[in-house]
């Protein structure tokens, strides 16, 4: 944790990792309404709701991504923005099961609820992503 706390303040990749959590944390709210709307509004289980709300913020993340943390290898073709959607979305996507896994766990063996769970389901999964994207999605990042 001091390492990654250190690594948003200084060293060559501060400023990248800064805008990954920023837009990161604008995301996880995003994912919260609609995991709210889904569970609560429309009465959608919420592991299906986090599901859904999970796969519309991968999206979002990635536009988000693309256009401002990683801007220097941005993919500006649609060929390099298809192939760098769909990398985001199986990087990500193998993310899910993580996620999905901890929110479960502790909402029924914990009783925590669902929305503090994702929260906190969104933290654990969140630096396997960030390596990952950096690693595979934008290339040499």
């Amino acid at each position: 944790m001091r390492a990654l706390l250190r690594g948003l303040t200084q060293g060559p990749h501060a400023v990248r990792l800064r805008r990954f959590v920023a837009v990161g944390a604008f995301a996880a709210g995003v994912q919260l309404v609609l995991l709210w709307l889904l569970v609560d509004v429309l009465a959608w289980h919420y592991l299906v709701g986090a599901t859904v709300a999970i796969e519309c913020t991968i999206l979002l993340t990635y536009v988000l991504n693309n256009a401002w943390t990683f801007r220097e290898h941005r993919h500006t073709t649609l060929r390099e923005y298809a192939r760098g959607l769909l990398t985001t979305n199986v990087i990500r996507g193998t993310a899910i099961p993580i996620q999905l896994g901890v929110l479960a766990a502790l909402v029924e063996l914990r009783g925590v609820t669902y929305l503090w769970a994702n929260v906190v389901a969104i933290l654990v999964s969140g630096l396997y992503r960030y390596v990952l994207d950096t690693r595979l999605t934008w290339r040499g990042a």
